[in-house]
């Protein structure tokens, strides 16, 4: 078994055991369809880099339980947030 799931730090982290369940499952589905590892382990173990990416907050749920990096967050600019004004309405 793997440590990190022992703890309930990352069923905390994602919001419950369904869903850290759910979060595994898909990017492990992910890995093994060729998408590329956001952590860098020295290690082909898919579980091992899942668990890596979820506790260093890489990948998560989105509302509608796709799998989501950090890299589809949009940017600040992007947004309309810099420069310390809203946006307008």
């Amino acid at each position: 078994m793997y440590d990190e799931l022992k703890d309930d730090a990352l069923v905390d982290k994602v919001g419950g055991r369904f869903k850290l369940s759910t979060l595994i499952q898909k990017r492990l589905v992910a890995l093994m369809k060729g998408a590329p590892p956001l952590v860098d382990l020295d290690t082909k173990d898919r579980m091992k880099i899942v668990l890596r990416e979820i506790m260093e907050d890489k990948i998560y749920l989105d509302l509608h339980d796709r799998v989501r990096t950090v890299a589809d967050l949009p940017e600040p600019d992007d947004l309309g947030l810099t420069g310390g004004s809203l946006p307008p309405a």
